[in-house]
């Protein structure tokens, strides 16, 4: 499980760590019930302390994304298909406000927007 920290970042660290685990759950990359890196482990891995990474698994597990099981450790918990397509789309869907945010800046007119998404879409 790759997790890259930005120092850069305004977000604190264990809610860069916590989109990121939840990013990777929600496209698939992390199975349900597959067994998440230690609290300690995590930490040691990203050179954070252990109150961060717990912190993390805290509020991952509070939004029903992990369960933690004790002495056994933190696993992907099941998943919805139906909320997880409606998690995606909303993904998709804030991508897609940005650039329409940006287009506007740019004087980019609606059908411009329309040709360069399919266009884009047929390379993908």
């Amino acid at each position: 499980m790759k997790i890259i920290i930005s120092n850069s970042s305004p977000d604190p660290i264990y809610e860069q760590i916590g989109s990121q685990i939840r990013n990777l759950i929600i496209k698939g990359d992390l199975q349900p019930g597959e067994m998440l890196p230690s609290i300690r482990s995590l930490a040691r891995e990203l050179q954070v302390s252990v109150i961060t990474s717990k912190r993390a698994y805290e509020e991952l597990e509070r939004d029903g994304y992990i369960e933690s099981v004790a002495g056994k450790g933190s696993f992907v918990a099941a998943q919805n298909p139906e909320l997880l397509r409606e998690k995606r789309m909303s993904i998709v869907e804030k991508k897609l406000s940005e650039v329409i945010q940006e287009s506007k800046l740019l004087d980019i007119s609606r059908e411009e927007l329309h040709r360069m998404l399919d266009l884009l879409h047929e390379e993908v």
